[in-house]
């Protein structure tokens, strides 16, 4: 347990000092954002406000229809 405790920390040191590593670590922090954007806007399903975009558009697209269809 040790060991991968010193492989761990010695890791995470080279990846604070390495440029590339930072590049990483930059892209990481990105896509939380991008996951936490996109779960917001989506919310719990079909209850957030794509869900009742749809919802709203799918009603006006079957008005439309079942009106063509009777007039």
């Amino acid at each position: 347990m040790l060991q991968y405790y010193i492989e761990t920390k010695e890791a995470l040191k080279r990846l604070r000092t390495d440029q590339d590593g930072v590049v990483s670590f930059e892209y990481i922090i990105v896509a939380v954002c991008i996951v936490g954007a996109v779960g917001a806007v989506f919310g719990g399903g079909a209850g957030g406000q794509i869900g009742g975009a749809l919802t709203t558009g799918i009603g006006a697209i079957v008005t439309a229809f079942n009106t063509a269809i009777a007039g």
